[in-house]
């Protein structure tokens, strides 16, 4: 038996030294707050995203990031506060339709119109366009700043701050001007609110306070956008207006509370020679102690907010709530491994576990940054929901997945419209999305396909871990997907069905060519796979087999190699080695499949290793290829590509990856993926590794080779 506590507190981080990437979190999922050193927010600045490097024109025509060199110096993660409700859309002086950003596209059975009209600017900011406001409204908020007010005299030193991640909460311990401070700080499990507890003999001379402040979005505008903010006190709190939102932020304290309209927290960051920080100022609230102790809880609500629960409190239900998660959830141990490399992993394996459940379990699919800061103009992305959450069914902790599947049913009407305005059937599942539900026009982003199975894979994989009433409570989100799917699929004058096109894959980089992109390999195998896995559930429940998914099934075109290995599209220029070698996803994301020739498979796998500029991948596709590797059992491939290293895998000591400098210094599809690989692969690890698993669930099946009437032979 695992010692749990034991395995999960080895693995806390521990910072005895001020990093602009030395961020962490606290937070339920659907709302967080990210601390620095102090416990708090205390340097916001020091921690804010640098420019993002420009995009460079590689000899295909394509845009891309610089080839970069991984330096945590230039992973700056910001100090916000964010959640699931808290949105916000600018003014854009006129009104902006979807429909004014549509270019028709040829399809095989008719035309269909996309809304690809955005333009970004080489600083990422969106075009003043419809497009563009469309693209980057609606916003997520960043609802504040919680930290300490000094006097920036007073040098910080003797800094050692713990994330305690078997209880969910920051100890930070340090001097002022040779004073100790101490400070302790958690966030509720269920309610927005974080609580803090600051003691030390500065508060009581008043030299030391914490400050409650609401800098300005830091959000990117275009040249034709309007931001009104403002905030005026009330009551035990501040009502706060950004853009088109309202919101409000009450709190609970023994300390005397100060409204001020320009509240500065500490000026300048001194710890030994660091460069100064500048944090700003602006309204806000100022909290000081009566003594040597201060406790407050601050709490934020999108309506009139509820008087927080005391510091005891909120400290409390946060310790029950984590200790919970880990004893009940599944677990995995490297501990008595020869191989020099499991500590690392194990490391991986536990933060990874910790920051999805911070920011990836919340009521709506999360954006690739999680509740840290907004990125791709805030939204979420549909077919990263996968790599963010799948984990949680096979991790013991199923209801953490299905918390965000209601929100698909919430947006069925949309996803339905936007099939049937484009002459299909079911529901199309957008890309790039906000709350709402509506399309983010994007060049890229209406064209992918790859997120429209997930929700039937999610469904899969809730039945397949015996959650109990699955079946009947996501049977109408399998229909409906696969309803699409089917409609989508469209044949040629031979009567062989084919995806695209226009089509993106899931290799981005074809995106220029996606008005003649067709037959991606694994999209083809993941259409094979879940038409088959909706008919057996309608078989489950006692229906027919829909003969329109059948008719498709078995005329679907079919993954075929090109000179021994899979392509990853069919269409010239068939594979470019860079970004996702997404065609490894057709064995290891999926099971095996009657499509898809395992020794083929195997040849890909290597062919990629050699062939692929591997620092141009991202940080989900070191699972994909751990995935593919072990259903080809090759586990030794496994690990070396889950500790591959380069440049866009590497784990702070937070557990956060980094992927690129001005845009995401957290990537949480990296840590997700990480826990979904490590499952398939546990009981497959090599020689040298000792692996004891608590709870594990399973993986949906291998497809049968044959017998199934979906699956004749062409």
């Amino acid at each position: 038996m695992i010692d749990r506590e034991q395995l999960v507190r080895r693995h806390n981080p521990v910072l005895t030294r001020w990093h602009p990437s030395c961020t962490l979190s606290l937070g339920n999922g659907d709302f967080a707050v990210n601390v620095d050193g102090t416990g708090l927010q205390t340097f916001p600045e020091a921690h804010e995203l640098p420019p993002r490097p420009a995009l460079v024109t590689g000899p295909d025509g394509v845009r891309r990031l610089p080839r970069l060199r991984f330096d945590p110096d230039d992973f700056p993660v910001p100090l916000r506060i964010q959640s699931s409700w808290g949105w916000y859309a600018t003014d854009p002086g006129r009104t902006h339709r979807l429909e004014d950003t549509r270019t028709a596209y040829r399809t095989r059975t008719g035309t269909v119109r996309y809304p690809d009209r955005m333009r970004l600017g080489p600083d990422g900011v969106a075009s003043d366009d419809a497009g563009g406001w469309l693209y980057a409204n609606p916003r997520r908020l960043d609802l504040g700043r919680i930290g300490l007010r000094f006097d920036p005299v007073l040098e910080l030193t003797a800094l050692c701050v713990e994330l305690d991640l078997w209880t969910g909460s920051v100890h930070s311990v340090f001097c002022l001007g040779g004073a100790p401070v101490e400070v302790r700080t958690a966030v509720h499990p269920e309610l927005d609110v974080l609580a803090t507890r600051v003691r030390s003999p500065l508060l009581a001379s008043g030299e030391l306070a914490v400050a409650i402040t609401f800098p300005g979005q830091r959000d990117p505008l275009s040249p034709g956008e309007r931001l009104t903010e403002g905030a005026v006190s009330v009551p035990g709190g501040v009502e706060r207006r950004v853009g088109d939102a309202r919101y409000h932020v009450r709190v609970t304290t023994g300390g005397r509370i100060r409204a001020d309209g320009h509240v500065r927290t500490s000026r300048y960051l001194r710890t030994g020679g660091s460069a100064p920080a500048d944090t700003g100022a602006g309204p806000g609230l100022e909290v000081e102690a009566p003594g040597t102790e201060l406790a407050l809880s601050v709490a934020f609500s999108p309506v009139s907010a509820d008087e927080p629960p005391c510091f005891d409190q909120v400290h409390k239900a946060a310790a029950e709530h984590w200790r919970a998660f880990w004893t009940t959830g599944a677990a995995v141990s490297f501990a008595g491994s020869t191989d020099p490399r499991a500590p690392e992993l194990e490391r991986r394996v536990v933060l990874s576990q910790y920051q999805t459940a911070v920011h990836c379990a919340g009521s709506a699919p999360p954006q690739e940054s999680g509740l840290v800061h907004n990125s791709w103009g805030g939204k979420f992305h549909l077919e990263m929901h996968w790599w963010h959450a799948a984990h949680f069914a096979v991790w013991g902790r199923p209801e953490l997945l299905e918390r965000g599947l209601g929100w698909y049913r919430e947006i069925l009407p949309a996803a339905r419209r936007t099939a049937a305005e484009q002459g299909y059937g079911g529901a199309r599942w957008p890309k790039q999305v906000g709350p709402d539900g509506r399309e983010a026009p994007s060049q890229v982003g209406p064209f992918l396909i790859w997120q429209q199975p997930h929700p039937i894979y999610y469904a899969e994989l809730l039945r397949c871990n015996d959650v109990p009433g699955a079946l009947e409570r996501y049977a109408g989100l399998v229909f409906e997907t696969a309803e699409f799917m089917a409609s989508y699929a469209e044949p040629d004058a031979g009567g062989v069905f084919h995806l695209g096109p226009p089509l993106v894959p899931a290799q981005e980089t074809y995106y220029p060519d996606r008005a003649r992109t067709a037959d991606p390999t694994f999209e083809l195998a993941y259409w094979h796979w879940g038409l088959h896995v909706a008919q057996r559930w309608r078989e489950r429940l006692g229906l027919e087999r829909h003969p329109g998914w059948d008719m498709v099934l078995r005329r679907l075109a079919r993954p075929a190699a090109r000179q021994g290995v899979y392509p990853a599209v069919a269409t010239e220029p068939y594979t470019v080695p860079d970004d996702h070698p997404s065609m490894l996803m057709a064995l290891g994301f999926l099971p095996a499949t009657p499509v898809i020739d395992r020794a083929i498979m195997s040849d890909t796998f290597d062919h990629v290793l050699r062939t692929w500029d591997l620092h141009t991948t991202w940080g989900w596709d070191y699972p994909v290829l751990a995935m593919c590797a072990t259903r080809l059992d090759r586990p030794e491939a496994a690990v070396e590509a889950l500790l591959m290293d380069t440049y866009k895998n590497h784990y702070l000591p937070s557990g956060h990856v980094p992927q690129f400098p001005g845009g995401l210094s957290v990537y949480l599809p990296a840590n997700g993926g990480l826990l979904a690989a490590v499952a398939l692969m546990a009981g497959r690890f090599p020689p040298g590794w000792r692996v004891t698993g608590e709870g594990l669930g399973v993986f949906p099946p291998d497809l049968p080779e044959t017998g199934d009437p979906g699956l004749e032979p062409m």
